[in-house]
């Protein structure tokens, strides 16, 4: 009995260290509005939240205009001058608008270079009340700037406050600061605050054009206390399209800087539901313990030496470290892995604790938990999105009882690799089982090393590993606390990684949880291998999987609490003079089904598919009511002509109140010019090859326009003279629900807008040329 008690206090003690590892990630103390005037009160930032998000406030809204005036009218209390920049800005996708820009600025005791702090105001359109996105952004930014001119210190930098507008629509705002303003030549480092959720960790990643070095020193210099980041993620986050307003000034600008966001509660992410209610304070209040420390670092500090040419490896480890090596280190701690593991083998060969045969024997286990696993999750979510029709319906992957798959897909993961482990108990020298998963974890750094340098810090785990196998080959029955103790780099380096990939890729990677939880599981061998109760706790998993399978049953139901997307829209086609309606949605429900129908009509698919984060198009088409739609005035003008090119001019006047006009036009029409607004865009990279929206095209879209007002859309280009211009437009207003002429009652309180769409609106569309 008494033997079988380290054991027992191994696996509490792994349980404590994955429960610490995220546990010990955030701020646990919510200041109240009593705070010292000093100190970063959360109560006082989320009291901003409250008043910037009663409403959705995209560009052109009145609750945009009330929100500008708010954040003008609180850096004016703070004794600050205030200024708005404004001017129409056309991004290298074709995204026009005219942004509102808000700044102040604390001049410092030196030079003018300067600090910019920055987050944006605008929500998403149309129906996001942009609470978390990124209203905690602009309440812990107004809350910090407060607490720090309380503090009356002296600084030798400038402190540039930036509150970009249109970042929803396309990085606008930013765009106009860099190449607008003239605040944007001393700018030398940034600070950006944002949201891709409304619950969680606020993970910081970097934005550089060099290496990230200087920057990973100055923040540990700054000494924040929760700090949540790592190379991996870095690495990652460059290879996807997720820019943010700071892609923009390190793109344009080559200002560096730290972005921090958070991402759990994904499916708040641009919908109704992301309200001050749903913003976890403590989340708030994390945004703010990285704002203070690092606000008071950079007041002072050299900013040009955030830009380092040397790149590093870090990650964070439970407690508030950082822990970073350069990655000059890579394939030397590689090769010393790889040599220590071949002494380590040969010695335990030559004192007979280590048998081919055994180890042959172990790579059965190792490949059937591995596989079966990540096979059998990957193909147990398939049939539960096509038992769940309605999990389609959440364009962003993630749904509302995600968290329950996750947790019990691990424990499924569990099930199966306690219980594969547990038909080999009979291999006696429990260092044979072990030598394969350690083989394999030093085989897959190799590959990260060389594909994704950022993930290379797994090594760290294997030298570890590598001293638990030299334990393991020197005495029969090592202490397992002791190499619970000894994994503990393991749990801190993949666990955060098994929650955080399904939340923010969507559960479509589920299977990825799953082989981690195993690779982590095999990692653990050196403590799991010794217990002599294995199947008892695979059963216990297999429980713990059928409760939460059947409590994610339960909870799949769209309610008020966690209401289901749907859509809507009307469009009138003037060309076949055509009215219809029309839907992204994949099921039917008590509000769409009074247009659509229990059985409707597949959308033709010649539809041009509108601006939208992932590509939606329609899916249904029904016939709809003719109502009195405005046309916008179109007028054609030929500027110039020669033999080879022809030059005009388009003024598309809108006569409704609208919210923004697409044009496309046939892919292979290149314009030899083109001018917006009397902007002109600039070109984009895809690859090592070069490509401009307009005048080397690469899709059907010219033109994304966001109106702010009826403001007049002049066009003036060029094509050649054997092609004849032809555009196709999309006038669009978000006023489905209340145009009275179409009567659209409102949804029930367990619905919401279908987000990331062109949703509940009136679309004019009609095909222009001269002629």
């Amino acid at each position: 009995m008494l033997k079988n008690i380290p054991r027992f206090f191994s696996l509490i003690f792994i349980a404590i260290a994955v429960w610490f590892s995220f546990y010990s990630s955030q701020p646990k103390t919510i200041e109240d509005e009593g705070a010292a005037e000093t100190t970063f009160s959360t109560q006082r930032a989320f009291n901003h939240v409250e008043a910037i998000a009663q409403k959705p406030h995209y560009v052109g809204t009145e609750a945009h205009s009330r929100v500008r005036n708010y954040i003008v009218g609180e850096l004016q209390k703070m004794g600050l001058q205030a200024q708005t920049h404004e001017d129409y800005s056309l991004t290298k996708n074709g995204n026009l608008v005219r942004p509102q820009n808000i700044l102040a600025r604390l001049e410092g005791n030196g030079n003018g270079e300067a600090l910019v702090i920055m987050t944006h105001y605008d929500s998403n359109p149309h129906s996001s009340l942009g609470a978390s996105d990124a209203g905690s952004g602009v309440g812990t930014i107004l809350e910090g700037i407060r607490a720090f001119l309380a503090d009356n210190k002296e600084h030798q930098n400038d402190i540039i406050i930036l509150f970009t507008d249109a970042e929803e629509l396309g990085l606008n705002g930013a765009e106009l600061f860099i190449k607008g303003h003239p605040w944007a030549k001393d700018t030398k480092l940034a600070l950006n605050f944002e949201a891709l959720g409304s619950d969680g960790d606020s993970f910081m990643f970097l934005e550089t054009n060099s290496g990230n070095a200087g920057l990973i020193n100055s923040f540990k210099e700054a000494n924040p206390e929760f700090p949540v980041t790592n190379s991996l993620v870095y690495s990652v986050y460059k290879m996807l399209p997720n820019d943010t307003d700071l892609t923009v000034l390190r793109e344009q600008g080559d200002i560096p800087g730290y972005n921090f966001a958070f991402i759990d509660d994904h499916f708040d992410y641009h919908t109704a539901t992301d309200t001050p209610e749903n913003l976890d304070k403590q989340t708030l209040a994390h945004q703010g313990s990285y704002l203070m420390p690092l606000l008071d670092y950079f007041k002072d500090a050299d900013l040009s030496e955030a830009k380092a040419e040397e790149e590093v490896l870090f990650f964070n480890i439970p407690g508030g470290e950082i822990i970073s090596y350069p990655f000059s280190w890579i394939f030397p701690m590689l090769i010393i892995a790889f040599i220590l593991f071949f002494i380590i083998l040969g010695y335990g060969f030559t004192q007979n604790r280590l048998q081919l045969k055994p180890i042959l024997k172990s790579i059965i286990p190792f490949t059937v938990s591995l596989a079966f696993s990540g096979i059998l999750v990957f193909l147990l979510w398939k049939f539960l999105l096509f038992s769940y029709a309605e999990y389609s319906e959440m364009e962003q992957g993630f749904i509302y009882n995600g968290y329950y798959y996750i947790a019990a897909f691990i424990a499924l993961s569990l099930l199966i690799v306690f219980f594969t482990y547990y038909r080999f108990r009979h291999i006696e020298n429990k260092a044979n089982l072990f030598v394969v998963p350690l083989f394999f974890w030093l085989l897959l750094c190799t590959i990260l090393s060389f594909f994704l340098k950022g993930a290379a810090y797994f090594i760290i785990p294997a030298f570890f590993a590598l001293l638990q196998l030299f334990v393991m080959i020197r005495q029969e029955n090592p202490n397992t606390l002791l190499m619970a103790f000894l994994s503990l780099p393991a749990v801190f380096i993949l666990v955060p990684f098994i929650k955080m990939f399904p939340v923010a890729l969507g559960l479509k990677i589920l299977f990825v949880s799953a082989l981690l939880t195993v690779l982590l599981f095999q990692l653990l061998l050196p403590v799991f291998a010794y217990f002599k109760s294995n199947k008892k706790i695979a059963v216990f998993f297999f429980l713990i999987f059928n409760i939460l399978l059947i409590t994610a049953h339960f909870k799949a139901d769209f309610t008020e609490e966690h209401p289901k997307p749907n859509s809507l829209v009307y469009l009138f086609d003037a060309d076949k003079n055509t009215t219809n309606w029309y839907s992204y949605d994949n099921m039917v429900d008590d509000w769409t089904e009074a247009y659509f129908g229990e059985e409707p009509l597949i959308a033709p698919s010649e539809i041009n598919t509108l601006s939208s984060k992932y590509g939606s198009k329609f899916t249904w088409k029904t016939n709809a009511p003719e109502i009195d739609l405005k046309a916008p005035s179109i007028i054609w003008k030929k500027t110039d002509s020669s033999e080879t090119v022809n030059s005009y001019l388009l003024k598309i006047a809108p006569n409704r109140n609208i919210n923004r006009i697409e044009l496309f036009a046939d892919r292979g029409t290149d314009f030899e010019t083109f001018k917006v607004n009397d902007k002109t865009a600039d070109s984009v990279y895809l690859g090592q090859d070069k490509f401009h929206i307009h005048t080397r095209r690469w899709h059907e879209r010219l033109l994304t326009y966001h109106a702010s007002s009826r403001d007049t859309l002049r066009l003036e280009f060029s094509l050649k003279s054997d092609k004849k211009p032809e555009f196709t437009i999309y006038e669009s207003s978000y006023d489905l629900l209340e145009n009275e002429a179409l009567n659209v009652p409102s949804r029930p309180e367990t619905m919401i807008p279908r987000p990331f769409v062109l949703n509940d609106a009136v679309i004019f569309k009609k095909t222009i040329s001269p002629e």
